[in-house]
């Protein structure tokens, strides 16, 4: 087992590019990721409050399950498990039925206790066989860690147990609005492989969103900013369209 808050530091792992691309099946997704996301990459979800941050999580993890019979892990530091899949079921994911299909586990934890969060991830995660894992929210660790531990320490163990075990991670980091830089600590996009930036902005009288994939390494990807709508299927992104947003308002 993993302990990923008193262990060492372990330096980031290699990651084998071509060894395989893990379809999200999030429509748009795979086209401006150039056909899906490399296996064992850890992406970095960053974006500000009403995004769909966690839409586009369950989407990844639902779709894993259903479509390409993937089994994944939802990990949460703040949201109740029965407020994620109240939410889900807006969308029509019924996460209530993966679980029963024991292909799917949601996986509360107090943040104040992560000294065994390793061990217990580790745990599910072999359990079930999971391919994909979310953590919802990253960043909010660090406002729970107890003095003294190393937030970046902590955030490469997570990262390097995962691959190890050969997950394809999402991890969720918020925006601050008015803020600049990708993630609320300054740290998550540098530890991740990949990076998907979220905005919502609004132009004259209306609000429109975008997605940029900022960086994904080891490989060729979109270097333009795409529209999206939350829909009642979920996160829509087209692919073949671009967007525009006020500089003012775009990181840098």
């Amino acid at each position: 087992m993993v302990d990923l808050v008193n262990g060492p530091e372990m330096g980031p792992r290699e990651v084998k590019i071509g060894s395989g691309r893990v379809k999200t099946g999030i429509p748009g997704l795979d086209e401006i990721t150039n056909g899906g996301i490399p296996e064992g990459h850890t992406v970095l979800i960053s974006g500000t409050a009403g995004t769909g941050k966690t839409i586009l999580c369950s989407q990844y993890l639902y779709q894993g399950v259903t479509r390409y019979k993937e089994p994944g892990v939802y990990l949460s530091f703040e949201e109740s498990t029965e407020s994620i899949k109240r939410n889900a079921l807006n969308f029509g994911m019924d996460f209530a039925a993966l679980e029963a299909s024991k292909k799917f586990r949601f996986v509360t934890y107090d943040p104040y206790h992560i000294d065994d969060i390793g061990t217990h991830l580790e745990s599910t995660i072999r359990e079930i066989g999971a391919k994909r894992v979310a953590i919802d929210s990253i960043s909010a660790l660090n406002f729970y860690m107890r003095e003294g531990t190393n937030f970046r320490r902590v955030l490469l163990n997570i990262s390097n147990a995962l691959k190890k075990m050969k997950c394809t991670t999402f991890l969720i980091s918020e925006i601050v609005a008015g803020t600049q830089g990708l993630s609320r600590n300054g740290l998550e996009e540098f530890i991740a492989d990949a990076a998907l930036v979220l905005y919502y902005n609004r132009i004259d009288s209306s609000f429109s969103r975008a997605i940029q994939v900022w960086k994904m390494r080891g490989t060729s990807h979109s270097e333009s900013l795409h529209p999206y709508k939350i829909t009642k299927e979920g996160i829509n992104i087209y692919s073949s369209e671009e967007a525009f947003v006020d500089m003012k308002h775009r990181l840098g």
